[in-house]
């Protein structure tokens, strides 16, 4: 057998064949026959046909067990009769008891009114107090966005109240009503409004109903400079916003009492 040893840097150095002893050497003799195998007893096989056996005769007696039982009885289809209530039924609940009766009715009913001596303002909303949907949305910064997300927002109808005391101070009222059948959009409206540069506080007894005041006013070449309020909350299906301009500026009790006056009357 030649064998090859390897020594550091890579070099080989050849050794001569040393040779390997045969049996003769050993001493030993070598066996031409294979080692046995020892094959399985037939001890599993007995415990693994002990075991089905069990398993049928567990299954065979539980069936003749219930066979020997009585069959029991089901429940009756049939229901006791419940006696009908005689007399007449109740009567049906009051406008200021059901906000549904009074909500549906005419909307501009729910508005509040005019002060003594206020004057109608250059343009009325609507017609009759009656804004559609276009005449809504035309009346806010974008109004083709605006109407497209009125579709949106299943808008149902609206109505509003306008008026001018002097020659500067105005105030506009809008109620708007959605149909909210796949989202509460009364809710999601009246929180959606630009309110940079303003003071905040909110509107008593409306949950999350708020009221604005800028700071600043409006200022345009060629105009008086323009203060403005607005109050924004909602019940129900109905969205309320509440606007004051004017060219002095606005105080907080105004606007809030203009917005709490109206959101009784939801």
């Amino acid at each position: 057998m030649e064998s090859v040893r390897r020594v550091p840097w890579g070099d080989v150095v050849e050794v001569e064949e040393v040779p390997v002893p045969g049996p003769e050497a050993t001493g030993k003799e070598t066996s031409e026959e294979a080692p046995r195998v020892r094959r399985r007893g037939r001890t599993a096989l007995l415990i693994a046909t002990a075991a089905v056996l069990g398993l049928v005769g567990g299954t065979c007696a539980g069936y003749l067990i219930q066979a020997d039982r009585d069959p029991t009885r089901l429940p009756s289809l049939s229901q006791p009769v419940v006696a009908q209530a005689k007399g007449a039924g109740p009567e049906p609940l009051s406008a200021a008891q059901d906000r549904r009766v009074k909500t549906d009715g005419d909307l501009r009913k729910l508005l509040i009114k005019r002060p003594k001596g206020a004057q109608d303002t250059e343009y009325a909303p609507g017609r009759d107090g009656w804004l559609t949907m276009a005449q809504y949305a035309d009346q806010l910064k974008d109004p083709d966005q605006a109407f497209g997300q009125l579709v949106g927002a299943e808008f149902r109808r609206a109505a509003g109240v306008d008026w001018r005391v002097g020659s500067t101070y105005s105030v506009g009222i809008r109620l708007v009503q959605y149909r909210q059948q796949e989202k509460l959009s009364a809710s999601e409206q009246a929180g959606n409004w630009n309110v940079d540069g303003t003071r905040s506080w909110p509107v008593p007894g409306t949950g999350d109903g708020m009221a604005y005041v800028t700071t600043k006013p409006d200022t345009k070449p060629g105009y008086l400079p323009v203060y403005s309020a607005q109050a924004h909350a909602w019940r129900g299906d109905i969205a309320m916003e509440v606007w004051i301009y004017d060219t002095k500026p606005i105080s907080k009790a105004k606007i809030m009492d203009l917005a709490e006056r109206q959101m009784e009357r939801l």
